[in-house]
């Protein structure tokens, strides 16, 4: 199975500029990281189809890990890039100084599941390195230029990953 490149929005938009404009600040990070609780309802709600954060015309997905110290099933909104039949997630956390959470879920337990568009799928996750890492950073850019704002707001090795679906 595929995971659907779905995207509510139309990237480019007027929308979609002042968006990434706004996600690019500190209190836009700030703001969106507030929200997250709340996206992750409607996301969950709507099956991957919208977001707080509205049409911005970026693909979306809800990654569920699973904690590593609790066990417990986690969920975490995310933007993608597609990578042939895999997508490419990077662990930003907008800049922050730590990775998120969900990046050590993935390294202890790689296999999760996404929902994107409607569609649920199983995925084992990769932790990429050197060249690989860069192209996959370099991906998101062009998907989501914000990100590279992200990165220079911190000094740590942000995390890229490549989600594959399994059969």
């Amino acid at each position: 199975m595929t995971i659907p490149d779905y995207r509510w929005g139309r990237e480019g938009s007027v929308l979609s500029r002042a968006g990434q404009r706004f996600a690019a600040t500190k209190a836009g990070s700030w703001t969106i990281r507030k929200l997250m609780p709340l996206d992750r309802r409607l996301l969950l709600r709507t099956r991957g189809r919208r977001t707080l954060l509205g049409p911005i015309g970026a693909p979306t997905l809800v990654l569920e890990t699973i904690g590593r110290k609790s066990g417990q099933p986690r969920l975490s909104p995310l933007l993608f890039a597609r990578d042939g039949g895999a997508v490419i997630v990077v662990g930003s956390n907008f800049g922050q100084q730590h990775h998120p959470a969900w990046t050590a879920n993935l390294i202890a337990n790689p296999r999760a599941k996404v929902v994107s568009g409607g569609v649920e799928v199983d995925v084992v996750a990769e932790l990429l390195s050197g060249e690989e890492a860069e192209a996959g950073w370099r991906q998101m850019v062009a998907v989501t230029p914000v990100y590279a704002e992200y990165k220079n707001r911190t000094d740590r090795d942000i995390r890229v990953f490549r989600l594959t679906p399994v059969n």
